[in-house]
């Protein structure tokens, strides 16, 4: 996928679909619509099981009695979609309607291409921004260079995510370790695993588990002139700041103390999880997108709960993903349709009662303890300005970069300013290619 933010001038070729009437002609549609739509093609990456999963399949069930409009759903996977957006939404084969994911490099980038639909007449007729306002907006928003925060919408989200640590209070207890609410104590408690001949966190370097931990370090020194330098390209990072160095140091102490195992360089996002749910490592951190998985995939005996990252203001976070309509789509009114159906109080409140953070339920309804908790954990960190947004945002090829050079600093094979001078190299050069900065 080339980092390229030219608009495109060439016509996108369009679907080969059937053929019939808009529902409404209120969209902000280039392209005719269909008459009498028969089908619509959606796309997702969310696990059956999990919270966003069962929302979705309820959001389409009712979408199909609502319109009478049969839903072809295809489940893609998360780096199916990452890695082939481009190319696949200027094809024959773009779905209708698609979860994607928000940031700069990601949903800006396809937006400054020409390749996403302008939301903003589907916003005011839906009143989308009633629901979704502040920071919880600010992913769905790009300027005419694709970055975040401002511009037209382009994207709509509808729940939110946080980084958080999950513990398995079962191995706490068996060893007598505390939960930590310091980082002196979280060091303590890896440590008396260790002595205890386990390994404490369970990493994936392969996909996005370290990254998320190397960016929550980060978060833990990093002042709002470095994110904003960082995230918005105002002003220029130090890479060999406070920040970076403390959290890449930290990384590296982990790994060299056995807390974070080497061999973790080549294990994805869904291994690092499930060695949690199979009860092989005390403790996992990740996003809060994981809560109703482990619900619901984790033993009735298996005693887990979560906590914020210790000694953190700010941590890994934004809106959920977003859901986007592809400018080939001829139906995007079906489109808007469906992710208004995805905002229902039915369809959020379902998300919030299977542990996931929908931002328009109804908090009456959320039964279970712990996923209300869950819920008024992140409007505390939401209200609190706490959310610190994701390390790989700024270029389209950072999240590739940021885990290969985290790669080579837990094999061993570069030191901490090795590392950062390479982050600093691709993190410059995509950012001069994407031409964002003034």
């Amino acid at each position: 996928m080339k980092w390229s933010r030219k608009i495109m001038a060439a016509v996108l070729a369009v679907a080969s679909l059937m053929g019939m009437t808009s529902l409404s002609g209120c969209g902000s549609s280039n392209n005719a619509q269909e008459e009498n739509p028969k089908s619509i093609k959606i796309w997702h990456y969310e696990e059956d099981n999990g919270a966003m999963g069962k929302a979705w399949k309820k959001a389409m069930d009712i979408f199909e009695k609502e319109t009478g409009v049969k839903v072809e759903f295809e489940k893609k996977s998360f780096e199916q979609i990452r890695q082939t957006a481009s190319q696949v939404l200027n094809s024959d084969d773009a779905p209708d309607v698609m979860e994607y994911n928000k940031g700069n490099a990601t949903a800006g980038l396809l937006a400054s291409q020409g390749l996403l639909s302008n939301l903003n007449d589907y916003v005011k007729q839906y009143k989308w921004d009633k629901k979704i306002s502040g920071s919880l907006a600010d992913t769905g928003k790009y300027n005419d260079k694709g970055v975040m925060g401002s511009g037209d919408w382009y994207g709509i989200t509808n729940y939110g995510e946080d980084v958080v640590m999950y513990y398995n209070k079962d191995m706490f207890d068996k060893y007598g370790v505390e939960i930590p609410t310091t980082m002196d104590e979280l060091e303590t408690a890896m440590q008396k695993f260790k002595d205890n001949g386990i390994t404490p966190l369970s990493e994936g370097v392969a996909e996005y588990p370290l990254q998320h931990l190397w960016w929550q370090l980060v978060l833990q020194k990093a002042d709002s002139k470095f994110l904003k330098a960082y995230e918005m390209y105002d002003g220029d990072v130090d890479w060999q700041g406070k920040a970076t160095t403390y959290a890449t140091n930290t990384i590296k102490k982990w790994v060299d103390e056995g807390y974070i195992s080497k061999d973790c360089t080549g294990t994805k996002a869904e291994d690092a999880g499930q060695n949690f749910i199979k009860g092989t490592y005390p403790m996992f951190f990740s996003g809060t997108w994981w809560y109703g998985r482990f619900q619901s995939d984790i033993a009735k005996n298996f005693n887990w709960t979560i906590g914020t990252f210790p000694e953190s203001k700010k941590i890994p976070g934004s809106s959920g993903n977003i859901w986007v309509i592809p400018e080939n789509s001829k139906k995007k009114d079906l489109a808007a349709k469906f992710i208004n159906i995805t905002l229902s109080e039915e369809v959020q409140d379902l998300m919030g009662n299977n542990g996931g953070l929908p931002i328009a339920a109804n908090a009456d309804k959320i039964t279970d303890p712990s996923n209300k908790e869950l819920v008024e954990s992140f409007s505390k960190v939401v209200k609190e300005d706490g959310l610190g947004f994701y390390p790989d945002w700024p270029t389209s090829t950072f999240y590739d970069e940021l885990n290969s050079s985290l790669q080579e600093l837990v094999n061993g094979t570069s030191d901490t300013k090795t590392v950062l001078n390479q982050m600093k190299d691709n993190y410059d050069k995509g950012v001069e290619a994407a031409g964002v900065k003034n």
